[in-house]
Order: structure tokens, then sequence, then C-alpha cells
């Protein structure tokens, strides 16, 4: 009788969760299908301006020695009149990049651009709030937002700007670009994971009329969009998200730009990256209860609101994901072996997951890299083990933010990295350890039994899927306790060394 009872309850248990990672499996196709068909629709501009208009650079910026000589050395080299073009610096700095950012700055001065350094001592609203300070003196009628591990191309602007000839434009969002894409096999499989997000999803939602949003920074916002929506606000960890969904709602028109690129330095270390997954997995579910009862009441066609639904709620993937970890254990009474496992198991993870997940990657690295694709879909079980190794990392993120946990803006290590030379395992912004790698690495040693136990029982087909998830939690965790461990020291040595031409 109890083995009866625990077998309903697996399988209730279990269908519940497949039914949920199998709705976003589908939803993937959909984005696929949505990116084929409008690929190709032109992205013009609907004129160009007689005089360029005004245009407020914001560099928001904390505790950046490593890259803000960087940043600030690319702005000034922006094809843009200096008589049109203002640079904020954001700097809400603690420690030496005070007096580095003040350095950059005159120098800029004296070249003469149109330089401001608005340092807060107060980080109220952390970077919503220094955006937010920023456009109190801002001059321009639009505004470029840079975050400070990104490097602009001198084309930009000019790439850019004439897109806010349509008045109904109240945002533009350029693709990211990766600059230490080659450092790591991290690196490597972040940049998979950035591409699909940024050409597929960016492309398919905004050349369908779906909603999507500004990615915090490689953007330009029309002034009167931000304040017409509502400002800047720091109720959640993504006021990106928040914004562009608020503006949308509004009314107000959104282009994304693919094949404007601006490149950025992807995180080298697995804490800093998990630290980054962790806010954005976070912010996006506050964003989600914040504003999903209001698309809902609004007046937006059926197919918007369904997308939205999705975009918003889709991290809850990783809550599912972990809850999976759990129910595939091979003692709680489901079907064990045989054509029931294969058929209720092994089939339709492999068919909503794993297919879902390499098709789409495969579809972005393709359209990416047509002649070298096939060399770049080598790393995809990478991508599906680390995507596996990131679940509870992510589902404790989804867990704080339902149940209203508060937590600080914590922002993602940089290191100015971009050649495979450069050391970063003793730069000053580590980020803060955590017990999580030991429950990692609890569930790696748990899958380690639960393939020996398929092999033991000839269940072969399940095989390649534990792995899988043993390989990722293994990674993930023995990546992120290395760092607990640096193996040199170089003090407070910058590692770049960037000079802006006096």
């Amino acid at each position: 009788m109890q083995g009866s009872v625990g077998s309903i309850i697996w399988t209730v248990c279990y269908l519940s969760v497949l039914i949920g990672l199998s709705a976003y499996g589908i939803h993937r196709y959909v984005i696929i299908y949505l990116f084929l068909k409008n690929r190709k629709r032109p992205m013009m501009a609907a004129g160009y301006f007689e005089q360029l208009p005004i245009v407020t650079m914001q560099l928001p910026i904390f505790n950046e020695v490593y890259v803000v000589e960087r940043l600030l050395k690319s702005v000034s080299e922006i094809d843009y009149p200096k008589d049109r073009l203002q640079i904020q610096v954001l700097d809400d700095s603690t420690d030496d990049t005070r007096e580095l950012t003040v350095a950059c700055v005159d120098k800029l001065q004296s070249r003469g651009f149109n330089v401001e350094l608005i340092h807060r001592t107060d980080r109220t609203g952390f970077k919503a709030g220094a955006l937010e300070t920023g456009l109190g003196s801002a001059e321009g009628d639009f505004v470029c937002i840079l975050d400070a591990d990104f490097v602009p191309q001198p084309d930009l602007l000019r790439k850019t700007i004439h897109f806010f000839t349509d008045p109904k434009v109240g945002m533009i969002q350029t693709r990211w670009g990766h600059l230490n894409r080659g450092y790591s096999l991290l690196t490597r499989v972040q940049a998979m994971f950035l591409d699909g997000h940024l050409l597929l999803e960016q492309t398919a939602r905004s050349r369908s009329g779906r909603f999507f949003n500004f990615n915090g920074t490689a953007g330009l916002w029309r002034r009167s969009c931000i304040d017409e929506s509502g400002g800047w606000q720091h109720d959640t960890l993504t006021e990106d998200l928040d914004l562009s969904y608020r503006a949308q709602l509004a009314g107000w028109k959104f282009i994304f730009l693919p094949d404007v690129i601006t490149p950025a330095e992807l995180p080298v270390d697995m804490n800093g990256f998990k630290s980054q997954q962790h806010r954005w997995t976070k912010g996006s579910i506050q964003t989600c209860k914040k504003l999903l009862p209001t698309i809902w009441r609004s007046d937006l066609s059926l197919p918007i609101k369904i997308e939205a639904t999705a975009h918003l709620t889709s991290n809850f993937a990783y809550l599912l994901l972990a809850c999976l970890c759990v129910l595939l254990h091979p003692s709680t009474g489901g079907p064990q072996a045989g054509w029931m496992r294969t058929f209720l198991l092994d089939v339709p993870i492999f068919m909503t997951a794993s297919v879902s997940v390499a098709v789409f990657y495969i579809c972005a690295q393709r359209e990416l890299n047509p002649r070298t694709w096939m060399k770049e879909i080598l790393l995809l079980p990478a991508l599906l083990a680390l995507g596996v190794g990131l679940s509870l990392n992510n589902a404790r993120a989804v867990l704080e933010a339902v149940f209203n946990h508060k937590s600080d803006f914590a922002r993602t290590p940089k290191y100015g990295i971009e050649r495979k030379e450069q050391p970063w395992r003793s730069c000053k912004y580590m980020p803060l350890k955590s017990l999580l790698p030991l429950a990692e690495m609890t569930f790696a040693i748990y899958f380690t039994y639960f393939v020996w136990f398929a092999i033991q029982h000839r269940q072969f087909l399940s095989v390649p899927f534990l792995a899988m998830f043993q390989l990722g939690f293994l990674y993930v965790s023995l990546s992120s306790m290395g760092q607990w461990f640096p193996r040199i020291s170089l003090g407070s040595q910058r590692a770049a060394e960037i000079t802006i031409p006096a």
C-alpha cells in the first residue's frame, strides 16, 4: 500500500515537473520559428537627422579599477561631434577607482570633451539610482548607457541615433559581442548562452511585435520615454527589464539591431558568473511578480501576453530542473526499467529539454558563424552540463524572489581580461564565498551513484542524461571551490594597462 502511494506521489510530482519543462521547451521552439520567419526583415531608420541631436553617455561605475580607463578611452573615440556629446561618469566607487576616474575625466576635459563626474556617497538604488541621479543634469534628449566592461565601437551612435527619427521609438538595443570569448571553456560556453538570447530571442521578439527588453547596457533611450514610463525604479534587481516592460506597456516601440555589435568582457570566474546569473534570475522573477498582473489586465493582444508570460517566468525552469534532480532518484517509486521508464522519463526529457536546447543554440551559431558553426556546437554537451550545474544557484534565486527575500545589487567583478595570459585569481574584486558549492558537490556525488545504478540495471538510455547532471554539478562545484585558494598573488596590480592620451 505504501509503495503504491509512493508511486502515485512520485508520478504526480514527476509529471508536473515534466509538463512545466516541456512547456518551456515548446516555447523555445516558438522562438526559433519566430526568428526564422522574421530574421530577414530589413531594419531601416525612418529618416535621418539633419543636425545630429545631443546624446548623453551614461557610464555607471562602482569599483572598476581594472576597466574604467578602457571604458573612457573607448568612449572618447566614438565618432560623434564633441559639441553634441555629453559624457556622464556615474561613479559610486569606494576604492581607488575614484582617483583613477578623476584623472581620466581631467584628461578628457582638457581635450575639449563635455564630461561630468557625479560621485554619490549614498548608493541608494545602486545602478538604477545612479542612472536616475544622472538624468537630473543630462543635457541630451537621448541617453546611451554603457556598463564598465563594455568597449563601444567608434560608429555606435552614428549607426543607431537615426532610428529615433521615428517619434514612437523609445529604445534601441545593440547586440553584445565578446572580448574574451576564447579565454576558457567557461567563457566560450557563456558566449553561446548569450548568443542564443541576444540573437534569437531578441530578434524574434522585436521583429514579431512581442515585448523584448533593454539588456541594461549597450543601448540608447529616448529621455522622454524613460520619464513617461515612470523612470528608473529599484524595487527589483533588473531595473532594465522592469523599465522595458513599463515603457512598452505605455505604447513605446523598441528596436533591436543584431548587426550593431558592442563588445564586452565575459566573467572569467565561476563565482562571478554565478553571481551574475543569480541577480538576473532573481530580478526577472521580481519583475514578473510586479508587472505580469498589469500585462494581463491590459489591452494587449493574446500572443503578446502569452510571450510576455513565457519570458518573465522562464527562470522557473531552473526551479523545475532542481526538483527533477530529486525526482530522478531510483528508489522514489517511479518506473525503474524497460519501456515504461523510456516512455515516461527518457524520451520526454530528450525531446522537450535536450533537443529544444540543442536546436536553439545550433540555430544561433549557424546564423552567427556560417563557416565554423559545426565546430562551435561541439561545446553543446558542456553548455547543457553548465545549465544543469547552475540549477541550484538559480533555483535559490527564484525562491528568494518568490518569498521576497531582500538582497543587495551584487555587481559582477570585471578584471579587464582580454587575453589568455592575463591573470585574475588574485584580483581585488573576488565574489563572496558561499556554501553552495558544497551542495553542488553533494549532487555530483549523488548523480555519480545514480550513473552507476543505471549501468548496473542496464538502463543505458538514461546514462547520458545522468552523466550530464553528474558532470555539470561537478564542474560548477570544483570551479567555484577552486577560487577559494588563489594560486598567485599580484596585490592590486591592474589586469590591463590602458592610458588615455593627454
